[in-house]
């Protein structure tokens, strides 16, 4: 009876396709493994220092963002070159574009350098470990989130002193440790494989045991970063009852009644793309101040508030409302032959983005418009807590390659079959080579970067302010 239902669009066929990794296997014909280690792809070691091609990118990602937020950013770029390749993402997916792709699409975080994994409050009060940023977001090829995973260890290596063969290490056993988690869920039913690698499990399948003490006191810290702590420092009580924000320049200050006003209203439209369950939830929270908050590194000078809602306790939830603008990536990936679908809300992008990475996403996750601009919503300070990749002992940053690669492979796992891309990175170690050779090169082409955005700093191109 079954053999005879037919086949219903949406689902997959039956009998089920068995080609999948025969056909990812096929695509190394037309690309390598070993390409991708190939300087002979590399058109980015062409620029010569002096050119201002890097400096240019930052003043072209600077367009659009608030005039006097600019020098905080490039402040905060010019902090190291692990900083400058925080903040330059486009410039990256630039370089990309110029080399060839395996044309095995997913949805990708776009900006999956080693400082944006880390630990985020689920549902039920526990700790979920993933990808935690995704302003970039798209559909493009899943190699390009891989490499900048592993050119940000190598640099946040540097930083901290490892030695180079430690950096390169880190590197290859990254990309080891993404190539053997897409094999495993290759032999997982689907439903398995789709929640699979439990977070509590997470570090013992990476091998990175000896990261664990310091997960733990990340965890610890992550349990108290809430909205209370958060309210409790950053805002007042006031006659009548009550809370407001205190302005705390540059970073936090407070806003205008006519502004706050365009931000609480942008709510109701908030509340039209919250799922319905979480409706009686929300309206059991009173909304009572709005302030201008600066976020990230790449992230400095869009619109970003914190919005203030106390319960009848007066227990308080900060929502973030944040400008979402259009990923830096997409003119690449359309380079790079995907088809970009030109999202109606970039807020509702970033937003099914990250639905369509994580395990478990936050709960409160939505978007609106504030004055004719589109913004994501989130839960602020949501038990929220990173491990930094440029302070890691040397001896932990191996370790740490290998949990971050096994989460990347788990998120680009839900959106691209894990047997195409387990087929094209196949069994051997030939991938995690020519991986760590692009890593140490473009971690070199980063840093050459990085010393033209000090130069342009130094010659008056580019204002840059360092926050107290």
């Amino acid at each position: 009876m079954g053999a005879r239902v037919p086949h219903v669009a949406g689902f997959a066929a039956w009998p089920h396709a068995s080609t999948a990794k025969q056909t990812g296997k096929a695509l190394r014909r037309r690309l390598p493994r070993a390409a991708h280690g190939t300087a002979a792809h590399w058109t980015w070691r062409e620029r010569r220092n002096g050119t201002s091609v890097a400096v240019a990118a930052v003043e072209e990602s600077n367009s659009g963002r608030i005039p006097e937020l600019v020098p905080l950013r490039v402040g905060r770029m010019a902090a190291g070159p692990f900083a400058f390749l925080r903040g330059s993402a486009g410039l990256m997916a630039a370089d990309l574009a110029d080399a060839p792709v395996t044309g095995i699409g997913a949805q990708i975080c776009g900006d999956a350098h080693a400082a944006n994994f880390g630990l985020y409050g689920d549902a039920r009060g526990g700790l979920a470990m993933d990808i935690n940023d995704f302003d970039e977001t798209v559909h493009g090829p899943w190699e390009w989130d891989l490499k900048r995973l592993v050119v940000s260890l190598v640099l946040a290596g540097r930083e901290a002193g490892a030695a180079e063969d430690v950096c390169r290490a880190a590197a290859y056993d990254a990309v080891g440790a993404y190539r053997s988690t897409m094999r495993l869920l290759t032999r997982l039913p689907v439903l398995d494989a789709w929640n699979a690698i439990a977070d509590e499990a997470l570090v013992t399948h990476a091998d990175a045991r000896d990261l664990a003490g310091t997960l733990e006191k990340v965890s610890a810290k992550a349990r108290r970063n809430t909205s209370a702590r958060f309210a409790a420092r950053a805002t007042e009580p006031v006659e009548g009852g009550g809370r407001r924000f205190t302005d705390a320049p540059p970073v936090l200050r407070r806003v205008g009644d006519a502004e706050a006003a365009a931000v609480v209203a942008a709510l109701g439209g908030y509340l039209t793309t919250v799922g319905e369950d979480r409706l009686p939830l929300l309206a059991r929270y009173a909304v009572q101040d709005v302030a201008f908050r600066v976020v990230g590194t790449g992230s400095v000078g869009t619109r970003s508030y914190v919005v203030l809602l106390l319960d009848h306790h007066g227990e308080p939830l900060v929502l973030q409302v944040k400008e979402a603008r259009a990923s830096a990536l997409v003119p690449y990936v359309a380079k790079a032959g995907f088809h970009v679908e030109h999202p109606a809300h970039e807020g509702r992008r970033i937003v099914l983005g990250q639905q369509r990475m994580q395990v478990v996403s936050d709960a409160l996750l939505g978007w609106t418009d504030v004055d004719g601009l589109p913004f994501q919503v989130r839960q602020f300070r949501n038990r929220k807590g990173s491990v930094d990749p440029s302070v890691l002992a040397p001896d932990l940053l191996d370790d740490y390659g290998r949990m971050t690669g096994a989460l990347l492979a788990r998120a680009h796992a839900h959106s691209a079959d894990p047997r195409l891309i387990a087929g094209y990175c196949g069994k051997s170690e030939e991938l995690d080579t020519a991986f760590a050779a692009f890593a140490v090169a473009y971690a070199d082409r980063t840093e050459a970067d990085h010393a033209e955005l000090l130069t342009a700093i130094r010659m008056g191109r580019l204002a840059a302010e360092v926050a107290a």
